[in-house]
């Protein structure tokens, strides 16, 4: 199923529920989405390259392949929003979706108007290229390069084009999802400050997910662990007991 589109983004709904489908559809075509339905684990791992989308809905309990292993498998070729939605409930489901690259996790039954709220959050944040309104720190932020106009954000050995969405520590580009990549962007901007989770919330996802701490703790866990890998003991995000996080004292290589 095709919906035309009223803007240039693209949503694609992989699910195996005739009636879920169709919802979901419906209601992202009504948010100016074109959208594209497959029903298998395999033809969405086929669409995604295709269709090129800037939003997946991902069921868990996928044909083929099951909805984890489609976003293992797609993740390292789309930067694409993945909503991750299941019939179950369970804490582990939800934790092991996120960690696969899923930037939100919606359980069965959830309304149309839920969906649509999570959604417009997700496309309020920074977007890649000339899409994105970057608001530089004055304290932070590095001059533009020559011939560029656009932020860039320094700390120790890690660079943050923020228009560009690259990241990169000590030279060497790291692959880092939409949220992840949001989320270091907030933290780099006021290194000294020291964000709480509900703070980070708020500013990452949106008020929708004020209460859903969950979040924040797997997406920084993960963001740890891709920052650190083959840096040695150098640690980037420090844990503030009790309140939240804030960037490590920044070091040179």
């Amino acid at each position: 199923m095709s919906t035309p589109a009223t803007t240039e983004r693209r949503a694609l709904v992989v699910e195996d529920d005739e009636d879920i489908s169709e919802l979901i559809g419906f209601t992202l075509a009504k948010q100016g989405f074109e959208v594209r339905t497959v029903h298998d684990g395999p033809s969405a791992v086929t669409a995604v390259p295709e269709f090129d989308p800037d939003l997946i809905t991902l069921d868990l309990g996928l044909p083929g392949l099951d909805g984890l292993e489609v976003c293992r498998r797609v993740r390292s070729e789309t930067d694409a929003y993945v909503v991750m939605i299941t019939a179950r409930g369970d804490e582990v489901d939800r934790l092991i979706g996120l960690e696969t690259g899923a930037d939100d996790f919606l359980a069965k039954p959830f309304s149309s108007r839920e969906l649509a709220a999570r959604v417009n959050a997700m496309f309020r944040r920074p977007r890649r290229g000339p899409q994105a309104e970057a608001t530089p720190s004055p304290e932070i932020a590095a001059p533009a390069m020559p011939g560029e106009d656009h932020e860039v954000l320094r700390h120790g050995m890690l660079t943050v084009d923020v228009d560009g969405r690259q990241v990169h520590r000590n030279g060497e580009e790291l692959e880092l999802t939409r949220t992840e990549f949001d989320l270091l962007t907030e933290l780099m901007r006021t290194p000294a400050r020291v964000w709480s989770r509900e703070a980070l919330l708020r500013s990452v996802w949106g008020n929708e997910w004020a209460s859903d701490t969950h979040l924040v703790e797997v997406h920084v866990g993960n963001l740890r662990r891709k920052l650190s890998q083959g840096a040695g003991d150098q640690r980037f995000i420090r844990t503030v007991r009790g309140v939240g996080y804030r960037m490590e004292a920044a070091v040179t290589a």
